[in-house]
């Protein structure tokens, strides 16, 4: 096939050909894959602080394990997309994602917590090259105008796949006698605890050793759909582009408050002080954290069509900035004696006013919702590096989720609270509010792999 008769099969299959809804659907399906493993997370660390008896920041090392990977592998991964293209970095992408699931399973059966920490960084590192990819792959495939739309279509199914995660962990690796109030932990309790861990990265192991097949088989339609790659960009370009660093600080401090209550929203809610119930129940409640960005995401993939990116940036993180005040403010708040249970599908809480404060931090959920997508496309719009290196550059941001929830648990430890150490998340919403309305009078164009002109 000639180059010119590739291009205008690319050019077809981006603006609506026969091929792009297949290879849609397939980028779509990597948002929830990546988000379900990323959001195991969250139970993961209660299982390691429970069967390895650890401190708070020595049980965030599991998220610092994690998220340190795209800080290692972000840029590598922007010149291995470069130099092989999409299809070939998603498959190598999976795959990363599979050998870090089969070293999690030995971890579990020699029970060491850093070979934990390793399984998470080499699966981590597979997530990264798949973001590098599908991130500027979804936002390519159509209008230029219409990339925050369809980055935050797609950013749903990653929500949908982040409440997977969470309400599936917490289903099985929660499950045993460990997690009850008050128990004495024996080494049979830790066995089975760590035989849950196996069961679960067993299973997305063969899952998407599957996938990986699948994405074989419509390897060329993904190809034919994505911006033009195959020679070698260095990714450092991107540090040339003012757009390009100031969205990687947006990208760095939002992963960071995002990842920070994550992972403690479980702990947060099973105090005493809050709700006062069992890890599980706190587990279940969590998933609703992700539903709410689900929600928030498909709400804000239909406003985007009638209000302007910046503009819901904007509004998305004074409501963040608002409910993080009110778990602050309620620090001290003593909750009122329950007055009896709440079904709220998931689980059941008790009636309580300390339900005021985990609603809201709950809720953060929601406003968090398009931030991701919408500061990634954004940046892509006004950046005058290529598209593979401020992809790369925003990718290896994601590194703020190792660095602010270890900044959380400092505060925690420092102030004896969860709820002051909601500051940290506070202060980079403000920062998001910050970049919302600095992009609004920034000049854009389309989302290309050569810009050519500098902003």
């Amino acid at each position: 096939m000639s180059d010119n008769s590739f291009s205008a099969q690319a050019d077809a299959v981006r603006t609506g050909g026969s091929g792009l809804a297949l290879a849609v659907t397939y980028v779509t399906a990597l948002f929830f894959i990546w988000a379900l493993v990323t959001n195991l997370l969250d139970p993961l660390l209660k299982t390691m602080k429970t069967v390895f008896t650890l401190t708070p920041v020595e049980s965030m090392l599991t998220g610092f394990a994690f998220f340190l990977a795209y800080f290692v592998v972000s840029l590598p991964s922007a010149a291995f997309l470069s130099r092989f293209g999409y299809a070939k970095s998603i498959m190598v992408g999976l795959g990363g994602i599979v050998a870090g699931c089969l070293i999690a399973i030995v971890a579990a059966t020699v029970h060491v917590y850093l070979v934990f920490l390793a399984a998470l960084f080499i699966m981590a590192s597979g997530v990264t090259l798949l973001q590098v990819a599908a991130n500027p792959l979804i936002a390519s495939m159509g209008s230029p105008e219409d990339s925050a739309f369809r980055l935050n279509l797609s950013q749903s199914f990653n929500s949908l796949g982040a409440a997977c995660g969470l309400f599936f962990g917490a289903s099985f690796l929660l499950n045993g006698d460990i997690f009850k109030r008050d128990v004495v932990v024996t080494d049979l309790m830790r066995e089975e605890a760590l035989g849950f861990v196996t069961n679960v990265y067993l299973a997305i192991g063969l899952a998407l050793t599957l996938f990986i097949l699948a994405i074989w088989l419509v390897r060329d339609r993904i190809t034919a759909a994505a911006p033009r790659t195959g020679q070698l960009v260095s990714p450092f370009t991107a540090l040339t582009s003012k757009w390009a660093n100031l969205g990687s600080v947006g990208i760095f401090l939002y992963v960071g408050a995002e990842v920070a209550i994550s992972l403690n929203l479980l702990l947060y809610l099973e105090q005493a002080n809050i709700l006062n119930i069992e890890a599980q129940s706190a587990g279940h409640l969590t998933t609703f954290y992700m539903l709410f960005a689900m929600i928030g995401r498909f709400a804000g993939s239909a406003l985007l069509k009638v209000v302007k990116d910046y503009a819901m940036l904007a509004i998305v993180a004074v409501g963040a900035i608002g409910l993080c005040l009110v778990v602050i403010l309620t620090k001290d708040m003593l909750p009122s004696a329950p007055s009896g249970m709440i079904d709220v599908v998931l689980t059941s809480v008790p009636h309580t006013s300390g339900l005021i404060p985990a609603f809201a931090a709950l809720l953060i959920g929601l406003f968090n919702s398009i931030m991701f997508p919408t500061i990634f496309t954004l940046t892509l719009q006004r950046s005058s590096a290529p598209t593979s290196a401020t992809s790369g550059l925003l990718c290896l941001a994601i590194v703020g989720g190792a660095i602010l929830p270890l900044v959380f648990a400092k505060i925690e430890e420092v102030t004896g609270s969860k709820s002051l150490a909601f500051i940290a998340p506070l202060l980079c919403y403000v920062y998001v509010l910050w970049f919302a309305v600095a992009a609004r009078k920034a000049p854009t164009h389309a989302i290309e792999e050569s810009v050519g002109h500098g902003h």
